[in-house]
């Protein structure tokens, strides 16, 4: 339980982050943060592997980097979900997938 609200604070904390960095990609504040990593989780629990297997052909077809729409598509949808995260057009969420994912690359590799 521990390790899942370690995980759950330093998801929103990258959210955070990921926000400051990204311009069209706001994030108010701590508590929409904490429940957009909630958001997150679910959503790439559920609904990724769907998407994933759904446009498997395109993802080979593309050698993979399909996968990187599918990872801004998962980030728009939880900005449609959770009050107080907004995401401004599809560019700003695959730019905030990506630097999301290479930031949690970063802190994996620390920890």
């Amino acid at each position: 339980m521990l390790t899942f609200l370690a995980h759950l604070i330093l998801t929103a904390a990258l959210l955070l982050l990921m926000a400051n960095l990204v311009r069209g990609v706001q994030v108010e504040g701590w508590v929409s943060a904490l429940i957009g990593a909630i958001v997150l989780g679910i959503v790439n629990a559920v609904v990724r592997p769907l998407m994933v297997f759904f446009t498997l052909p395109l993802t080979i077809l593309t050698f993979g980097l399909f996968l990187l729409v599918v990872n801004a598509l998962m980030l728009w949808l939880v900005a449609a979900l959770v009050p107080g995260i907004r995401v401004q057009g599809f560019g700003p969420a695959l730019l905030g997938s990506l630097v999301l994912t290479l930031l949690n690359f970063v802190v994996e590799m620390f920890i």
